[in-house]
């Protein structure tokens, strides 16, 4: 009789833990799932930030939309995005009086690459050569009274 207990007990032991660990994996797939979808909206505001600061459309409001998001992106971008934001940043900066062409791409795209990476875009990017590019519309800028 002691046997079937004990037997009882640890079949019933393992079902509440299986059951207690299907119960947290799940949860946690959920919270990754949350943050990255969460990620992937401050990702597409930040691009769209951009644009404020094309050059030919920039505005105040550009540059301080741009600012905005990337504070945002402090809160859930992984250090590496940070970093190259950061970088990007010294780089567009207006007291910056070395800034070329060449490095403002160079920087852009290894932040373009690093999101990239942090949402696991497939097929992998393999040409870290490659440069990214922004659009402006070309559109005379609106003069307002």
């Amino acid at each position: 009789m002691a046997a079937e207990i004990a037997t009882a007990l640890i079949a019933s032991s393992g079902a509440f833990a299986l059951a207690g660990a299907t119960y947290w994996f799940t949860k946690k797939r959920e919270r990754e799932a949350e943050l990255r979808k969460e990620k992937l909206e401050h990702y597409k505001e930040f691009v769209a930030s951009l644009s404020g600061i094309v050059i030919g459309e920039e505005s105040p409001e550009g540059q301080r939309e741009f600012a905005r998001t990337c504070n945002k992106l402090n809160l859930v971008a992984p250090q590496a995005i940070v970093k190259a934001m950061q970088d990007f940043q010294q780089e567009i900066k207006v007291s910056n009086s070395q800034k070329t062409q060449e490095n403002h791409d160079r920087l852009m795209s290894r932040l373009f690459f690093e999101i990239r990476k942090d949402l696991q875009i497939t097929p992998k990017d393999e040409d870290s050569s490659f440069t990214f590019g922004l659009w402006s519309s070309g559109a005379p800028p609106i003069n307002r009274p």
